[in-house]
């Protein structure tokens, strides 16, 4: 069998996906959908990614073409995985680096494949805002000095996409806490620990967050200097009014 999990650049409709692959969806992990016909299996994650599993490469094209989405597209974040069915396997599954062997394709182990790799290119997705993120961040740094008060506005829209990718990475890829469909089903919860392992889910999701962190440092450092800026502004104001008030006493005192 073969995987392909991608990141949809424009959000899905589940009656698109309905239509276009005459599937029916039911509700998946968490807010995801999944549903499945004669040749393929599919998910939709909650984060706007979208895996594909069938026999063959030409049906997950196929379904592509019928969802309008081209692999061609510049910056488009996509991850595949072979996946061999052997029902002679002495364990339930064995998973490596390049490929997943497991005893039969059931339902729950697709999903939950589907829900580590969407996970993997989800999070791929926030690596690559954050890579952006974080040369914006060092631009501001080494303008620190020219920065004026009149940018300010600027630097608390940086800010908001900050908090917002932060935002959206904890609650969205469900990484801190552990999905509902594992809870009570003990090897489900070993494959997607093995996945996330393989993936190295959890390293790059706390590299991510530390990226994070060093950038609202940055982004602390100069809204200090432009608060100490503006403080100063006002002070010198301040300043010279008195002053002017001095000179204008000081004429009234010698008329």
């Amino acid at each position: 069998m073969n995987l392909l999990s991608l990141y949809l650049n424009h959000p899905l409709t589940t009656a698109t996906l309905e239509y276009a692959l005459d599937i029916t969806l039911n509700r998946g992990v968490e807010n995801g959908y999944y549903g499945k016909n004669e040749t393929l299996h599919v998910v939709l994650s909650p984060f706007g990614v979208l895996t594909l599993i069938a026999e063959e490469k030409s049906q997950i094209l196929d379904a592509l073409t019928r969802l309008r989405i081209s692999l061609d597209v510049e910056h488009l974040i996509t991850q595949d995985y072979p996946i061999h069915i052997n029902p002679e396997l002495t364990v339930l599954f064995d998973v490596s680096n390049e490929t997943i062997r497991l005893r039969e394709a059931s339902t729950l182990n697709l999903n939950v494949i589907a829900l580590a790799i969407s996970q993997s290119v989800g999070l791929e997705h926030y690596e690559k805002r954050l890579d952006t993120l974080f040369s914006q961040s060092r631009r501001i740094v080494e303008s620190i000095h020219t920065f004026s008060i009149g940018r300010r506005s600027h630097l608390m829209q940086f800010a908001k996409r900050l908090a917002l990718t932060r935002h959206d990475m904890v609650s969205n890829l469900l990484l801190l806490d552990k999905p509902n469909i594992l809870w009570d089903n003990e090897e489900a919860e070993t494959l997607y620990n093995r996945l996330a392992f393989i993936l190295e889910l959890y390293d790059r999701h706390e590299i991510a967050l530390s990226k994070l962190s060093q950038i609202k440092e940055d982004v602390m450092l100069v809204m200090d200097l432009i608060n100490h800026k503006k403080s100063e502004f006002l002070e010198w104001i301040i300043i010279i009014l008195i002053l002017v008030e001095i000179v204008m006493g000081l004429i009234q005192f010698a008329r």
